[in-house]
């Protein structure tokens, strides 16, 4: 004999077919062919009735352990594709909501730390500051409005960022026709982010 190559235990009994449970008694017996090492699973059914009680061919076999059968862990399942601050941005500019502004907001900041956007401009209409972003890049405009966060809210503003970005943004995934209509209106009533970005782009050219 050369060399033994031993198989893995098998997840069925290899006599009658039937799948092994979990915790349930199983057989294993190794069996020389031909110069290798076969080996054989089976149920305790099938080792009482085949094997244990044989004093004929059968029986030769020339090892044997019993053993508990462990059924595999389920698989994991697939990992959450976690968004970036980027992708995370264009879906909150996109859902034009009023309660992500604020995180719309440090997600700019946190691209421009990164050298991703670039602030271009700032305008300051109707009491409000808003921040023009150009992404370098593709040359695309993003008008981001300046929340104006407390300190007290620093924390609470953080932990939802990392929410977003871990698990995305639950409207993007369960909008249903009647909560469109509802922005539709908001959107017939205030400027959305699109508008904004198009003045702004023919601002930052006059300037």
């Amino acid at each position: 004999m050369n060399e033994w190559k031993i198989q893995s235990r098998s997840h069925i009994c290899q006599a009658c077919g039937k799948s092994f449970e979990d915790k349930q008694v199983y057989h294993t017996l190794l069996f020389e062919q031909k110069n290798e090492l076969t080996r054989h699973d089976l149920c305790d059914t099938c080792w009482q009735s085949q094997y244990n009680k044989k004093t004929d061919g059968k029986r030769e076999f020339v090892s044997y352990w019993q053993g508990i059968y462990e059924a595999p862990p389920p698989a994991p399942p697939e990992p959450i594709k976690r968004e970036t601050a980027e992708t995370l941005l264009r879906k909150l500019i996109e859902l034009n909501d009023p309660k992500y502004t604020t995180p719309a907001f440090i997600l700019a900041v946190m691209l421009e730390r990164k050298r991703i956007l670039k602030v271009k401009q700032e305008i300051n209409t109707d009491g409000k500051r808003i921040f023009i972003y150009e992404h370098p890049k593709t040359g695309e405009v993003f008008s981001i409005t300046d929340p104006r966060i407390d300190d007290s809210q620093i924390e609470e503003v953080q932990k939802t960022v990392a929410n977003l970005l871990e698990s995305g943004v639950p409207e993007a995934q369960d909008q249903t026709n009647e909560n469109k209509q509802p922005m539709e209106r908001e959107k017939n009533d205030e400027p959305n982010l699109e508008k904004q970005t198009s003045v702004s782009a023919e601002q930052i050219q006059q300037g």
